[in-house]
Formats: structure tokens, sequence, C-alpha cells
């Protein structure tokens, strides 16, 4: 017979929605349909990248439904919202007919769960039943959480059981979940993921979402004290590290160095070295105090050192003729192809011969080795003026202790669903003779070989108990 209170929600339409497993599949299709589809479409890309692709029409509809920004958009959340709702009311429902197992102060046992069990053990003992009731009932106190003795025909009767909580087990992973739903709200609505670009030497408050044109406004401002970077003979980037400080009112209240995967963490945010760049040269310092190039003879193997100046010759050692700095470029397309970085343009004039032009890139310095004509080879260092800039992803996300404490949840629920059991015990002593003969069986909601287990055990100490008196 229904309590009052389960007739009154099994009649409430609003109630019956949420408990129906109808929903449950609708959502999760849902949820599984709109991942496919923030997979196939990038998300938070460039406008033109998306006009580029689907056409101005598909554009504009993708961007009413909110499918370039989709895991932050209203109707997602409303899922979310829907399922965690399902999910609750669900597990409600039926923790409902289930409490007054789990939570009931006095269990009801009856012979007949124990009539033809599947895990039973029988001997015989010595001593009348009467002489083992207070004997075989500490044992069965000691083994198990609950215990009760009850009188039979001829002898008695001692129910046992434990782990009446773990049917419980499919309602922490049910928890879990929720955590998961509710932490993906919460980062949702109240995170954010940006990125910035911060020259050497200046600071920021404020970082740029990826989610739209908007500014997210920080509570302090990241500096960029230094900038260092590493590169590998063929010119790509070995290593990349920024040091950045935290300023609080104008005043550093932290500071780190910080790498790819070893991000700065600061009043929940999180700060990751991400990217890099250069700085435009600066012309003016540049043509002021020069850029020094290294000068390698082939024929004695001596390397001098020397600053040129735009426009302003250079008379080579050795009579090796004039050099001539030219421009001083921010790049340099390698036969059209590969951009080389900021180059030096200079003019070669051999004695005798005609000028010649060359390039010397500022990150390749054995780049003029190539040119085989000439008595010597130039390289040229870092210019004057220049700076790097360090790109930052910036992210919040409160959700993640609900996310981890939902992971948790779920290993261990997980691990009670599967590894553990509600287990009842009967032992039937009845008398036989001038003895006793000892029934021990069992019964479990799951997991069989536990319980076999446990009555291999107990009736193992019984036996032992008669053989010790």
């Amino acid at each position: 017979m229904k309590r009052e209170g389960d007739a009154s929600r099994a009649s409430n339409p609003v109630w019956g929605f949420l408990i129906s497993i109808r929903l449950t599949v609708a959502l999760l299709l849902s949820l599984a349909a709109t991942s496919i589809i923030g997979t196939l479409v990038p998300q938070n890309a460039a406008p033109q990248d998306y006009v580029r692709a689907y056409g101005e029409f598909l554009y504009r509809l993708f961007y009413v439904l909110d499918i370039f920004d989709m895991y932050h958009s209203w109707w997602f959340q409303l899922l979310l919202v829907l399922l965690t709702a399902n999910i609750v009311a669900c597990s409600i429902d039926r923790l409902s007919t289930l409490w007054k197992t789990v939570f009931v102060k006095t269990p009801v046992f009856r012979s007949a769960m124990f009539r033809n069990p599947r895990h039973k053990a029988v001997f015989t003992v010595t001593p009348p039943p009467e002489r083992l009731r207070e004997r075989y009932a500490e044992v069965a106190a000691r083994a198990f959480t609950y215990s009760r003795t009850e009188a039979a025909d001829g002898g008695f009767r001692i129910f046992a059981e434990k782990g009446r909580w773990t049917r419980l087990g499919v309602y922490i992973v049910h928890l879990s979940v929720v955590f998961l739903l509710i932490g993906g709200l919460v980062g949702s609505i109240f995170g954010f993921d940006g990125f910035v670009t911060i020259p050497e030497g200046e600071s920021v408050q404020a970082v740029h979402l990826r989610s739209g044109d908007r500014e997210q406004p920080l509570d302090f401002a990241i500096r960029c004290d230094d900038f260092q970077v590493s590169f590998y003979e063929t010119g790509a980037p070995r290593e990349y590290r920024s040091r950045l400080a935290i300023l609080e009112e104008g005043k550093p209240v932290l500071e780190k160095e910080i790498i790819v995967n070893d991000p700065l963490r600061y009043r929940g945010i999180n700060i990751f070295q991400s990217s890099y760049g250069k700085m435009p040269a600066d012309l003016g310092a540049v043509a002021e105090k020069g850029i020094d190039v290294s000068i390698t003879s082939k024929a004695s193997g001596m390397v001098y050192t020397e600053k040129v100046f735009l426009d302003k010759p250079l008379t080579l050692p050795e009579g090796g003729g004039v050099f001539t700095a030219k421009a001083f470029l921010p790049s340099y397309l390698f036969m059209g192809q590969r951009d080389l970085g900021e180059t030096l343009v200079g003019e070669l004039e051999p004695p005798g011969g005609e000028p010649v032009e060359i390039h010397l890139p500022v990150r390749f310095s054995r780049f003029d080795k190539m040119r085989k004509d000439g008595r010597f080879v130039f390289s040229v260092t870092e210019p004057v003026g220049e700076r790097y800039y360090t790109g930052l992803q910036v992210t919040r996300d409160p959700g993640v202790p609900l996310v981890y404490a939902g992971f948790i949840l779920m290993i261990l629920g997980c691990i009670v669903t599967f590894f553990m059991s509600h287990q009842r015990i009967c032992i039937d002593v009845t008398r036989r003779g001038a003895g006793a003969a000892v029934t021990v069986s069992g019964t479990a909601n799951k997991n069989p070989g536990a319980v076999a287990e446990s009555v291999r055990k107990i009736s193992g100490r019984l036996e032992k108990l008669e053989a010790g008196r």
C-alpha cells in the first residue's frame, strides 16, 4: 500500500514528467547530438571563418542558435538542468521504496527467504541447542553488524546481516553524476576562457574572451617581467617561458616563471603559457644604435664583430670590400614560402666585383653559409630595441571542485555497487538426538561469491568453536 506522500507525487503531472524514463532517454540523446555538433563545428572561431565555411545564411542561423558557443548557450544549460532534475527526481522516487529496507531499525527476516538457498553449509554437533544459543549468538554478533536470535521448534534461529547500506551504491553513482552536471553548469555560467598578449615590461587587467568580442576584467593585474625563448638549430622553438607578476593595487603579491603545462594559479584563475611573438622592431632604435654583425673569414677563420648602421658603408677586414646595411625587415619569405622572421638586408661590394644583395635572418645564424660565393660569412645578433610578447590563456572554472568531487563519488559508488553486497545469514539449529543439526544459509542482493565466502567462514567458526569445547 502506498503512503500518502507517494500517492500525491504520483498524481502530480510535473513530478510524473521529471521521473519519466522517456525524459531521460530524450535528454541523453539530445546531449549526445549536441556534443557531436560541438565537435564538428569549431567553437569560438572568427566570424569570417564561419562565413567562409558555411555561407552567410547558415552563419546567421547558427549564430542565433548559439551553435558557435554551444556549451555556454542557454539551451545547452537548460538540458543540463533538466537532466540533473530528472536524475534527482528518479533517485528520490526509487529511494522511497528502498528507505524502509536500508534505514529500518528492526529489519524483517522470514525463514522463507532461506528455504532454498544457493549457499549453505550443514553439520552436526554433540551439544544440545540450549547450550549453543548464547555462544552462536556471540559469534554472529561479531561477524555481522546486526543479529537477532529467535526461538524455533526444537531449537533456535539466528538471523544476521551486514552491508545493508551498500544498496545505496547506485544512488552514490547518481549523486556523482549530479555533482558532475552541477559542476559543468557552474563552470559554464560563472567561468570564462580568455587570452591576452603582454609585451615584456607591461601589464594588463583584462582578457579577451574566446566566446565573443567581449573583455573580462580581472581583480588584479598581470605583468610580464621577462620572456625567454630558445630554438633548435632548425629555427623551431625549443622552449619558451614567461616571468609573471601578479599586482594588487600596483604592488606585486605573487611572482612565478611559467612554461607550457606549468601554469600560475591565483584566486581561482589559471594562467597558462600558450604562445609568444615579437613586437615590431623599433626602427628608430635600430637606426640610432646599430646592429651587431658577426663576420667570419673563410680564409683565416677569424671572426670579427662589427656594428653596422643603415646606409652607412662598412669596410670589411682583410681587404674584403665594403658591406652596407640597406634595410631591416620585420619578415622575409625565403623562396616565397617560409617566413624567416626579422631579417637584415645588406649589399656586399667585393673588391673588383659586382655588388651582391645578401639576407641575414636574425633567427638563423647559419643562413649565409648557403651562399657559396664570397670570402666571408655574415650573421646578425638580436637587433637593438627588440621585444617579445607572451601569449597567455587565462581561465576560471569554479565548478572544478564539484567535478572532482563527482569523480571521487563515482569511483566510490562503483566500488560499492560492483564489489559489495547486502548479505543476510540464517543459522538454524535444531535438536537431533542428544545433539543438534546446524544449517548455515545465506542470501545477497548481488555478488553471490561474497555471500558464499561468508557462509563458509561463519560455518567454519561455529564448527571450530565446538571442536575447541
